[in-house]
């Protein structure tokens, strides 16, 4: 499920290293491609890549999950610990990703899945490289514009 405005809204700044219009447009096109993916794709990578952005984004933002099936809040990308994303842990989960051992089995068997996280967290909470994933170059020309605009 997309994050609505209100979502964006309740993300803690303190949880991000880009500015949240940013983070909030890259959570949106993974969800967009998650939602989009041919279940029947054989291709795992892209799948679990993206899978992983959406939900290292979900538990960054510290909202509830809300689903027919599930409620309560997201688990962490990499150890899974069940507590809402918060600077000390986020920086303790960046610290995991650098390690190949510290992931939960299951999801470092899934193809992209590391990767997919340790992209996420280096842009969205280091501020370094890319987005893990492209969105319209437009969209965060303007955004980071306005970053700028507002921290002079």
């Amino acid at each position: 499920m997309k994050p609505t405005d209100a979502d964006a809204a309740r993300i803690p700044p303190r949880n991000l290293g880009v500015p949240r219009e940013a983070f909030v447009a890259v959570w949106r096109e993974a969800v967009g491609r998650a939602e989009a993916a041919d279940p029947g794709d054989v291709d795992g990578y892209v799948d679990g890549y993206v899978d992983a952005v959406v939900h290292t984004c979900r538990w960054m933002a510290a909202l509830p999950m809300r689903t027919a099936l599930c409620g309560g809040q997201a688990r962490s990308p990499v150890t899974l610990r069940g507590w809402p994303a918060r600077p000390d842990l986020i920086e303790a989960e960046w610290a995991a990703a650098q390690r190949p051992d510290a992931f939960t089995p299951d999801l470092a068997a899934r193809p992209g899945w590391c990767d997919g996280v340790r992209a996420t967290l280096a842009w969205a909470w280091c501020g370094d490289g890319p987005p893990p994933l492209a969105v319209p170059t437009q969209l965060l020309a303007g955004i980071d514009r306005q970053a700028r605009d507002t921290s002079q």
